[in-house]
Formats: structure tokens, sequence, C-alpha cells
């Protein structure tokens, strides 16, 4: 391929099918998410019913505090686990996606990079300046992309640790509420 416009289309054509793996992996992540929901949501109403049930049958108020506390002391680390399957299954799509973002991005990196070396080499005498501008142009270009790449990262982190925070902190939540009921 010395032709750059057939790079610029190899490149272009491995972006999109890239896009439709990254599209599929993120609807993956999405029918995990809605089959942890479902799942949950069935396990909720079963234990609701059963609890009511249970609040029902009491026959004193101690049978009634021991029944409330039954319910209240697992539902915390139910909804520890809960939480933590849905960090897990956000993690892991976002570290598919980000791994596969720039992997393309490299391969589109090095694709123009060969089609403006075969572009320089092919330029006619006298464009030597107007083509060490464009070389600078399209560098600063993608470092401009590594920045953004690692901000992209830090922030990524950012949020996972904050999600995994406020998780903790639910749960911990949770679990006074549990032991004072």
């Amino acid at each position: 391929m010395n032709n750059p416009a057939e790079h610029i289309m190899a490149t272009n054509k491995a972006n999109l099918e890239a896009l439709e793996g990254a599209a599929k992996k993120a609807y993956t992540g999405v029918e995990k998410l809605v089959e942890l929901n479902m799942a949950a949501s069935k396990a909720a109403l079963g234990e609701s019913f059963s609890f009511a049930q249970a609040v029902m049958s009491a026959k004193s108020p101690q049978e009634f505090m021991s029944v409330q506390a039954a319910f209240f002391q697992p539902l915390a680390e139910k909804s520890a686990a809960y939480f933590q399957h849905v960090q897990s299954i956000a993690t892991e799509g976002s570290a598919d996606f980000t791994q596969q973002i720039e992997a393309q991005l490299a391969d589109a990196q090095k694709a123009i990079g060969a089609s403006v070396d075969q572009m320089v080499k092919s330029a006619p005498a006298g464009s030597e300046a107007a083509m060490a501008a464009f070389q600078s142009a399209l560098s600063n270009s993608q470092k401009a992309i590594e920045s953004a790449q690692a901000t992209i990262k830090k922030a990524s982190a950012t949020a996972q640790a904050n999600f995994a925070t406020a998780s903790k902190q639910a749960t911990d939540m949770a679990k006074k509420a549990s032991k004072a009921a």
C-alpha cells in the first residue's frame, strides 16, 4: 500500500470494525447488568413476600423485632454483593473498551505516519518546509491524543475509586441500620 489514500481507507475500515466490536462488548455489558437486575428484583420480590408473611405471623413484639432483624441483616450483605457485582461489570467493560480503543488509535497513528512518510518521499522539490510543518502538526496532534488518553485513564480510575468508596459507605450504612433494627 504505497498510496496514502489506501492507508487511510484501510485504517477507516479497521476503525469501523473496532467500533463494531466495542459496541458488541458494550451490549454484552448491558446484558449482564440487565440479568443481574432481573435476578436481584426477582429475589427481592420473593424475600419481600416471605418477610411480609413472617411479620403477619409474629405473635409478640419481641418476635416482630426478631423477624425484622433477621430480614435486614442479610439485606446489607446482599446490597454489598450487588454493588460489587455492578462495579465488576462496569470495570470489565471499561477495561475492554479502553484497550480496544488504544490499540486502534496506535494502529491508526502508525498508518497515518506511514502515509505521511510516503507523502514526504513523493513531495516535489521545494516543499520541504511545508512537509516539515505538516509533520510537526501531526506529531503535536498525536501528543494531544496521548495526553487525552492519559487524562481519560486517570478520570476512569478516579470514578472507579469513587464508586468503590460509595459502595462501601452504602454497605456500612446498611449494616449499621440493620444492627439498629
